[in-house]
């Protein structure tokens, strides 16, 4: 699979990587084994690249990555793995809970160093807070951390955070669902070298085309109550994360309208990964999923064709008619 350069790190990634939010509690309830084989099956596949966070199972999804890397060859490529610190109680980062999260992380995943941390989608006030960056620049110099990052939920954020030189990647939602990035923040990134790691790629399953309707999520599944309760009852800030932040009605029609564009030889997921890929500023992108067989067909992506400018063209029609006025001014 293509390796491409995060940023300044030159750390050479996967196109197609695997994110683990789905490890999580707030997803329907998933083995500790099954887990394990999704991971196996994205390093399998060609992926070296495999983000988590702290929070994800409460560190489950940390151990769970650990093993996998255990049963791995010692010579064989290497895999990266990039961490996020929780923020504190008031949605900020101080010291002491950023040193807390390193050291839990490493103990969890079983490391000296982190290959990269990044701050989990802290309020704005905190981009503003340069000692926050600072501590960051603390642990690089003491090989706590290799490389540092952010997670973010608004462009603003992440132009910000790229003010600050310890800030070597940004991990952003990206996909034909939420586009504003693409025209706010990617040629400012490719400009100062920093690397892009897009999350939600399909938008909660929405852009794989996996479901129906409101029965297809099981009662406790955050889809649901996005779905029943509207884009502010989901999981992120103002809702942001379920669905990309999509009224889920209105997501199942633009689906509808995709349709039509989606090669023969590719699924939807596959599309909307290449769509992704497409744009030169994205490093990787990270789509989760616990299904071996779903993990192998999003790896597999990467190595589809591009996509002619006539179909980014429809692809953006598509996001004017249906979604554009709900999404793109609010994050």
């Amino acid at each position: 699979m293509e390796r491409r350069h995060l940023g300044s790190t030159e750390l050479p990634l996967s196109a197609v990587g695997l994110g683990t939010w789905n490890v999580g509690p707030v997803w329907d309830d998933v083995s500790d084994e099954q887990a394990r084989e999704a991971i196996r099956t994205a390093l399998d596949a060609g992926a070296n690249f495999v983000d988590t966070a702290e929070v994800y199972g409460d560190g489950r999804a940390e151990t769970l990555i650990h093993d996998v890397l255990a049963e791995r060859p010692a010579d064989g490529e290497r895999v990266y793995v990039a961490t996020k610190a929780a923020p504190d109680a008031d949605e900020r980062h101080s010291e002491a809970g950023l040193r807390a999260s390193v050291a839990g992380s490493q103990e969890r995943l079983g490391v000296d160093e982190l290959d990269l941390l990044q701050l989990h989608c802290p309020e704005t006030a905190a981009f503003y807070e340069p000692e926050t960056f600072a501590v960051l620049e603390e642990l690089e110099a003491e090989g706590e951390i290799a490389h540092a990052g952010v997670s973010v939920e608004k462009v603003e954020e992440a132009t910000k955070a790229i003010e600050y030189d310890v800030v070597e990647s940004v991990q952003i939602i990206f996909n034909p669902f939420r586009q504003r990035p693409a025209e706010r923040f990617f040629e400012r990134a490719a400009a100062e070298d920093v690397g892009i790691i897009v999350r939600v790629p399909l938008a909660s399953g929405l852009l794989a085309d996996a479901f129906d309707g409101i029965d297809d999520f099981g009662p406790d599944d955050h889809r649901r109550t996005a779905a029943e309760g509207g884009v502010s009852a989901g999981v992120g800030r103002e809702g942001g994360e379920t669905f990309a932040g999509v009224p889920f009605e209105d997501g199942l029609d633009a689906v509808a309208a995709l349709r039509r564009l989606v090669p023969e030889q590719a699924t939807m997921a596959q599309f909307t990964l290449r769509w992704i890929l497409d744009f030169d500023a994205v490093t990787t992108v990270i789509p989760g999923s616990t299904t071996p067989d779903h993990v192998a067909e999003n790896v597999a992506a990467a190595d589809l064709d591009p996509l002619s400018h006539e179909t980014h063209g429809a692809v953006r029609d598509v996001y004017e008619t249906h979604l554009y006025d709900a999404v793109h001014h609010r994050w």
